[in-house]
């Protein structure tokens, strides 16, 4: 855990969108579980994922964590619920290509809520980033949205949302550890698809994707992306969680055949090139530290 939290803020949020990435593949392979039941198991094993983190974390002070985070870790932790049902229900009624496109308008929020709220400049490579990742975004998401899609489009823009909140507590607050806001939000959103589901019991088949939901996917995804946000500006955060929206429909693709149009591939090219011109500038402005 030493080594997770020492590494350089930028290459957690990477590794956090990688793991993101695979959460349309995992939802679309469910065999017969509803909606709510695959948000309560997710949410479920998510929960005990950050539990068993705080405890090696903390060991015997990991409920003097949740004391420590005090509002801003309960705040940001029942706005991220909301993102949470938000994204199963947009995955579950709506293509892998289409939610993580609108994910990345996180980076509009981001930028806006990052510039107002904390007063962070952007750069101007980085406005050039955000200007190639809205451009990629408005050509996927323009040339894909079809009415019969309408309530999981629209459900998937609380994801974008609910992130830009939690990411401006995180940068708001950087010396209160968020991770316990994590297992909030897990109870939460777990006890969300408890009410709504008639039954909780699914096929095995069907757990052992709620646990590499919960345990992988968000799991891992949010503990690098809430350690590393700490450390990252808020715009630079931005432009590399959309290598999530490249690579969810690269995965759907690959493995359960949800093939994205022509629009969708030139967009996430677009979105590409942002990600490393980001990348590009973030090594630039290391490089300079170190020469001086």
């Amino acid at each position: 855990m030493y080594l997770i939290r020492n590494l350089p803020g930028p290459l957690l949020i990477f590794f956090g969108a990688l793991s993101l990435s695979f959460g349309g593949l995992i939802v679309k392979s469910f065999e017969g579980a509803t909606l709510w039941q695959i948000l309560f198991w997710r949410s479920f094993f998510f929960t005990l994922t950050v539990l068993f983190f705080l405890i090696i974390s903390y060991k015997k002070q990991t409920f003097k964590s949740f004391y420590n985070s005090g509002l801003p870790g309960f705040f940001g932790g029942i706005i991220l619920s909301f993102g949470f049902c938000g994204y199963v229900f947009a995955m579950y009624n709506t293509t892998v290509a289409n939610t993580n496109f609108i994910i990345s308008l996180q980076i509009l929020f981001l930028a806006i809520f990052g510039y107002f709220f904390l007063k962070e400049k952007i750069n101007l490579i980085t406005l050039t980033s955000i200007i190639l990742a809205i451009t990629g975004v408005l050509l996927m998401v323009g040339n894909s949205l079809s009415p019969g899609e309408l309530s999981g489009n629209l459900a998937a823009f609380t994801m974008p949302i609910t992130f830009a909140i939690l990411i401006m507590i995180v940068r708001k607050y950087p010396l209160v550890d968020m991770i316990p806001a994590q297992f909030v939000a897990g109870i939460s959103s777990c006890l969300i698809g408890f009410l709504l589901s008639t039954k909780i019991m699914i096929s095995p088949h069907d757990i052992f994707l709620g646990f590499l939901a919960g345990f992988f996917q968000i799991g891992f995804g949010f503990i690098f992306i809430t350690i590393g946000a700490r450390t990252t500006p808020s715009a630079t955060v931005g432009v590399i969680m959309l290598s999530e929206s490249v690579l969810g429909p690269l995965w759907a693709f690959l493995f359960v055949s949800e093939k994205p149009s022509m629009f969708a591939l030139v967009g996430g090219a677009i979105i590409l090139s942002a990600v490393l011109l980001q990348f590009y500038s973030l090594l630039s402005k290391n490089n300079k530290s170190v020469s001086h």
